[in-house]
């Protein structure tokens, strides 16, 4: 922590500031792309987190919103599953005071932007990676690039019906799997190129749900249990 001193004498103001390490991976490239912000940076009306390639960045807007209390950070981050951008907005308690808060894609379980004490940023860079290309090589797909190609994207807001009723039926005791009767189902969820992909990791009973398309996705809303086979 870095403690600036202005003026001289025993009134002198003392400014604590404040600081940590924000991330997020290129969708582009690949890239982890970090830097140190400090609550003086932020005073500015926005700031820009750009990858070496050129082709991203996550935007930090300061919210100038009046009243009291901690003050509000919007988040612009890129994905690296979807074709927009996602926001956030996050309190600068948090985001100065936690050693290590992470953003999660709305649509996928993976974490798309971090911040926090640098080494725990780094650790969760690299784990993330390590998420990432483990579901690239399930996924049949050989580059990051790949991932933002029309034959792997769909519409955010189909991804979004189908992940809901997903948790939905799970909560509700109505996905069936293989398992023994009486056995709890261990089901997570995977994006592939064919739509959502939702296994048992007990006994690997597994269905893809298009998202081909928002009528096929409305289709699956309607249902009222989903059996694994």
């Amino acid at each position: 922590m870095t403690v600036a001193s202005f003026g001289k004498g025993e009134n002198d103001m003392v400014i604590e500031n404040k600081q940590t390490t924000v991330a997020y991976r290129c969708p582009s490239c690949g890239s982890g792309v970090m830097s140190v912000v400090d609550v003086f940076r932020l005073s500015a009306d926005m700031l820009k987190l750009k990858c070496d390639c050129g082709n991203s960045e996550m935007v930090l807007v300061r919210s100038k919103e009046a009243g009291e209390g901690p003050a509000k950070i919007r988040f612009t981050v890129p994905c690296m599953l979807c074709p927009n951008p996602h926001s956030y907005t996050v309190s600068s308690n948090l985001l100065f005071n936690k050693d290590l808060f992470v953003l999660p894609c709305p649509y996928a379980d993976i974490n798309i932007a971090m911040m926090g004490d640098i080494d725990r940023v780094k650790a969760e860079l690299s784990r993330t990676e390590l998420e990432l290309i483990d579901m690239l090589e399930k996924s049949g797909i050989d580059s990051f690039d790949a991932l933002h190609s029309d034959a792997f994207l769909t519409d955010p807001q189909v991804l979004e019906i189908v992940t809901y009723m997903i948790k939905e039926l799970d909560a509700e005791g109505k996905i069936y799997c293989r398992c023994p009767e009486g056995v709890e189902g261990d089901y997570e969820v995977e994006l592939t190129k064919e739509g959502l992909k939702i296994s048992c990791k007990g006994c690997g009973a597994s269905k893809i749900i298009s998202t081909a398309s928002l009528i096929e996705a409305h289709e699956f809303l309607n249902a009222d249990s989903l059996t694994l086979e």
